[in-house]
């Protein structure tokens, strides 16, 4: 099996194949009726100041091994974080066959190239275009498209076995799309969130003051307070509605690039996984952009298509996945597979390493510091249809004993919002969020925290969150500090985090 990996940058699941009655998403959501989709997926991630390699460990990545065996391995757009975090090479050589593609128009993401009302152009936040209008006329996601199509028309010509990547910017901010997909989402029908306030009970600590959006000059003319200053209703309806048509606009381009799969022949013998790095905060909690660890930001969609596994197998050149047009009226089909377990994105490794057929590496021992290849994380495969006659397998290989975890963190410099408080250097963090969310709830302790030896002080303590996710779905009911279970779960917490540190 070849791999086509798809990752979108800051997408929660707000796609109509995850319930969402108002994003017009055809394309991803025939990929998901073809694929097992994973309805409860988090992220854990913190750091993109340092080099992993150099920083924490000569760590083997996901394509690395793919390479190692035999693959050729290709990375198109944002894919590796860029910068210090992959090297200034996006981990090149280790990672990829060939240096990975950056579009050239990649530079103007953060320029002056916004029309505002006042006829000149600005850096704003909300940013519709006329893509013939922008610098090289075209925009980063629309000429990594055309690279990957490209890519395609090689591998069915070449004939080797590849893992292709390919990462796309949207919906990550600023919102810079083709004007014509805001006509999707007439502002009367687009909603405030249900949950603007910041929650009763939570301590200073977990909250996230989206300084990266106030910088914007469209926002930074608001003048709005910090930290907890709301912004405007009207502005928030057109941040939303701008969100929601970048999401349009990106399913416009992965249904380009899955046709494309189809018409290179490849469809009936490559693997599809279509993910984000994490979720977006469009005013829940009165928080914005990500950097906290609620649902809202760590939840991500999570689709595996796998021919003959998640669907029959097709019939060379017969369409698996044709192109829909996002502005036609087309209902969506439903997934057919929906597992509901906690599952997490270091996972990722161990799934598609077992469904290329390729050896899957062992669980990593405690310390696993002197191993020379292992993962920590365990493989999805057991919650696809027909595989292990139904039976769920803990992490050594035995039957559940109970539902699975899983775990996301995020940091911060201190107690009180700053602005740094998003995205603090390394050596700033003093405090560590470590989040468990199983099925019931979600918990979340604020730890102090030594980046030096990244060493958690369990007894040092500088909030904690709690809700119950039954009755609580939004996480807006911090009960921490007056529910009878936050000691017992407290004390599983620091078990779990003991054996992790």
């Amino acid at each position: 099996m070849n791999v086509l990996f798809i990752i979108a940058d800051d997408l929660r699941p707000a796609l109509g194949s995850y319930g969402d009655a108002l994003v017009r998403s055809p394309n991803i959501d025939q990929l998901a009726s073809r694929s097992v989709v994973f309805q409860n997926a988090f992220a854990q991630l913190y750091d993109f100041n340092s080099y992993w390699r150099v920083h924490a460990g000569n760590y083997s990545t996901l394509p690395q091994y793919f390479k190692e065996n035999g693959y050729l391995t290709m990375s198109v757009g944002k894919v590796f974080h860029p910068g210090i975090s992959s090297n200034h090479s996006d981990d090149y050589p280790y990672s990829w066959t060939i240096p990975a593609f950056h579009p050239s128009s990649e530079k103007y993401e953060n320029t002056k190239v916004c029309k505002g009302k006042d006829g000149d152009l600005h850096a704003n936040l909300i940013c519709p275009v006329d893509v013939s209008e922008m610098p090289e006329g075209t925009l980063p996601d629309i000429q990594s498209t055309e690279e990957a199509l490209r890519l395609l028309d090689i591998m069915k010509e070449h004939g080797s076995k590849f893992f292709l990547a390919v990462g796309y910017h949207k919906p990550h901010i600023p919102f810079r799309y083709p004007k014509e997909f805001i006509k999707l989402y007439p502002l009367e029908n687009v909603t405030l969130a249900p949950d603007p306030d910041v929650p009763k009970g939570l301590p200073s600590v977990a909250y996230n003051p989206w300084t990266d959006i106030r910088h914007r000059e469209d926002v930074a003319a608001l003048n709005i307070s910090f930290p907890y200053g709301p912004i405007p209703e009207d502005f928030q309806r057109q941040i939303r509605q701008s969100y929601f048509a970048s999401v349009s606009y990106l399913d416009m381009l992965v249904g380009k690039l899955l046709n494309g799969l189809d018409d290179a022949g490849l469809s009936h013998n490559t693997i599809v996984v279509f993910t984000a790095d994490h979720g977006w905060s469009l005013g829940e909690h009165g928080e914005w952009a990500k950097y906290s660890n609620f649902d809202i930001a760590t939840r991500v969609p999570l689709m595996f298509y796998v021919p003959g596994l998640t669907t029959p197998i097709f019939n060379p050149g017969e369409k698996i996945f044709p192109f829909i047009d996002p502005f036609s009226q087309v209902s969506s089909p439903a997934p057919q597979v929906q597992p509901k377990e906690m599952v997490e994105l270091v996972s990722l490794f161990a799934t598609l390493v077992e469904l290329a057929g390729l050896q899957v590496p062992p669980v990593c021992p405690q310390p696993s510091f002197q191993v020379s290849l292992c993962t920590e994380g365990q493989s999805m495969v057991q919650y696809f249809p027909s595989v292990h006659g139904g039976q769920k397998k803990d992490r050594d290989g035995g039957m559940d004993s109970e539902p699975p975890i899983a775990l996301s963190q995020y940091p911060r410099p201190g107690d009180t919002p700053e602005w740094d408080s998003d995205l603090p250097a390394l050596q700033d963090i003093r405090v560590m969020g470590y989040s468990i969310r199983t099925p019931d709830y979600r918990c979340t302790l604020w730890f102090g925290f030594d980046p030096n030896n990244f060493t958690v002080h369990l007894r040092d303590v500088h909030g904690g969150e709690l809700y119950f996710t039954e009755s609580d779905p939004n996480q807006d009911h911090n009960v921490y500090r007056n529910d009878t279970h936050s000691g017992p779960l407290t004390q599983r917490f620091c078990k779990i985090l003991g054996v992790l540190n």
